[in-house]
């Protein structure tokens, strides 16, 4: 089928999306590079530079980033990494450019999911996940050439861990020369209610799951923390697991949902900037193998009381 190039009015820039210069592939083999302006159910406007033009959604067969597009440079921050030039794609897109940074993490009574964020082998998950536990296991999944390829670590450590923000650390020790596919972190800044995210995780054992949905509210408290309210589907298994942006940039970590007769839709994950805080100060949280339900521990204050004489018998 041919595509019509109608030329609209420049009211079309008018659209909320910022451009980035994409290259648009379509069925019958032919590509269009120009800047998406707006993207539509059925409609695709992109400014050629020269003229903007309507493509029909349907004779689209994917989208990338152009060479010629202002793309940024990746930043590097100590163990993690922001990617701010991403374009948005849909989630069948991102699962091909993120989903080998989604892993599983098993333990002796459990297990959970996690996202390597460094490519020397470091990963985040959930505290509660690995919260008393020694053992720890974490199962990489891999597009080999010809079948999925399951790489099983046995040799994990952890570095550190905080129960209150429910954030854990681990490193993966047996990695051999290999290096990593990593998630790169988005900014809690930029996130809007009725936004698209997606998760990816293990929920009841079941690998590679992906669920989608919206964020309802940015900053929802809970219990004192303040969460990311959304209506991503999760279960048990996706605790730790990523919460993506369609630019695939984690935005947060997936914690929890409220259960309940006629309760739907009501799933919560760690803020970006909390996850991105621990991991700054993250030597404030190491992990003591004395003491594995927490990093480091303070000893309490001494305790004042008064004997029948009414004199002080603390020590």
């Amino acid at each position: 089928m041919r595509i019509s190039a109608s030329i609209l009015a420049v009211a079309a820039a008018t659209a909320t999306t910022i451009a980035v210069a994409e290259t648009i592939h379509l069925h019958g083999g032919a590509e269009i590079t120009g800047d998406i302006v707006l993207r539509k159910a059925d409609t695709l406007i992109v400014d050629l530079g020269f003229r903007v033009i309507e493509i029909p959604a349907d004779e689209v067969s994917s989208i990338a980033a152009s060479d010629a597009g202002l793309t940024a440079a990746p930043e590097s921050f100590d163990l993690y990494e922001t990617e701010p030039g991403r374009t948005e794609i849909s989630v069948k897109e991102n699962i091909g450019r993120c989903g080998e940074a989604v892993v599983q993490v098993r333990t002796p009574t459990g297990l959970g999911s996690g996202f390597v964020i460094h490519p020397s082998g470091y990963v985040v998950t959930n505290q509660h996940v690995i919260s008393g536990e020694h053992q720890i296991s974490v199962t990489l999944f891999r597009q080999g050439e010809n079948e999925l390829e399951q790489v099983h670590f046995t040799h994990v450590r952890i570095v550190a861990m905080d129960s209150w923000s429910d954030i854990a650390l681990l490193k993966i020790e047996d990695t051999g020369d290999r290096t990593f596919v990593t998630a790169p972190l988005g900014s809690y800044d930029e996130l809007r209610q009725g936004q698209s995210v997606f998760a990816v995780g293990s929920p009841l054992g079941l690998d590679r799951s992906v669920s989608e949905g919206i964020i309802s509210l940015t900053n929802r408290l809970i219990e004192g923390r303040l969460l990311i309210q959304t209506t991503t589907e999760v279960n048990p298994g996706n605790s730790g697991g990523p919460l993506f942006n369609l630019r695939g940039e984690v935005i947060g970590v997936n914690d929890l949902k409220l259960i309940g007769l006629g309760v739907e839709g009501l799933s919560f994950a760690i803020q970006v900037s909390t996850l991105k805080d621990f991991l700054r100060n993250r030597d404030a949280f190491a992990f003591d193998p004395r003491h594995p339900n927490a990093g480091f521990r303070y000893l309490s204050p001494p305790r004042h009381s008064t004997g029948s004489h009414g004199k002080d018998e603390s020590p």
